[in-house]
């Protein structure tokens, strides 16, 4: 799941369970918050939940670090573009 959170660049934005399965872990999306909290300088403001929603404990640095990297953040959801 590391090599998976560490292999994301600016703007991309990803869901807990989509990190899970694409580590191989399908249904493993809490092991993702896991790995994130234990993980230093993983870029956890990348992940989001399966509705696009920031995480509830610090939504304004989560919202800032996405927008700064140029996602559009409504609502404190990502909206997906449409590209």
């Amino acid at each position: 799941m590391v090599a998976i959170l560490d292999s994301t660049v600016p703007g991309d934005v990803m869901s807990y369970g989509d990190v899970a399965a694409e580590a191989g872990f399908p249904g493993a999306a809490r092991a993702v918050g896991g790995v994130l909290k234990r993980v230093e300088d993983l870029p956890w403001w990348r992940i989001v939940n399966s509705t696009g929603r920031v995480i509830p404990h610090n939504p304004k640095e989560h919202i800032r670090r996405l927008r700064a990297e140029g996602v559009e953040v409504k609502n404190g959801r990502v909206v997906a573009s449409s590209d």
